[in-house]
């Protein structure tokens, strides 16, 4: 399944300007990657459990994760980006 559109949230975009350059940079070619393959094992994408068991996650790093859902075919909505943290989201 390819990834024909990707909306961000305003949180997702605040959060991004916050990140590191490098980070940024790299935001940016795993995006290229997540768009041909959402699945990439190099994404480590996975599912979450608990209070954000509707959303998905993808590694940048090892520190930092985008988390996300998909829409309709082809589409994902990116929700948060950040360290650890953003896994509380709705804490």
């Amino acid at each position: 399944m390819k990834i024909q559109k990707i909306y961000y949230s305003s949180k997702f975009e605040r959060e991004y300007k916050k990140l590191p350059a490098a980070v940024r940079e790299t935001a940016k070619t795993k995006e290229a990657l997540f768009r041909i393959n959402p699945f990439d094992p190099s994404l480590k994408t996975h599912k979450l459990k608990g209070g954000l068991r509707e959303f998905f996650s993808f590694s940048l790093s090892h520190r930092y994760r985008i988390i996300f859902v998909f829409g309709k075919t082809g589409i994902a909505h990116f929700y948060s980006v950040g360290d650890h943290s953003v896994y509380q989201l709705f804490d």
